[in-house]
């Protein structure tokens, strides 16, 4: 049996959240607020990562990737696109 990467895990969760919004969830708000608050958010933590990387330490910035990272995930779960196509588009440029 194989083990379910963190990235493959927070996917699933990701999904799970789109298709039965738990109550108090934030990755359910996100999809009832639709693209636009997303993209907002895709935004804002990329200006967070860098602001990180110039002056905030290794931690931070390993923090707001994170977030970053997250935000891009349920920016294609929202556009019905598959994180495997992500993964896919790596693959092929390397």
């Amino acid at each position: 049996m194989t083990q379910e990467s963190v990235l493959e895990q927070l996917w699933a969760t990701i999904k799970s959240r789109q298709v039965n919004p738990p109550e108090g969830s934030y990755t359910a708000y996100l999809f009832q607020q639709g693209e636009n608050e997303i993209l907002k958010k895709v935004g804002e933590e990329a200006v967070e990562v860098i602001l990180a990387a110039k002056g905030e330490g290794d931690e931070r910035v390993i923090y707001e990737s994170a977030d970053l990272v997250y935000h891009l995930m349920v920016l294609i779960a929202e556009r019905d696109l598959q994180w495997e196509q992500v993964e896919a588009e790596l693959a092929r440029r390397f």
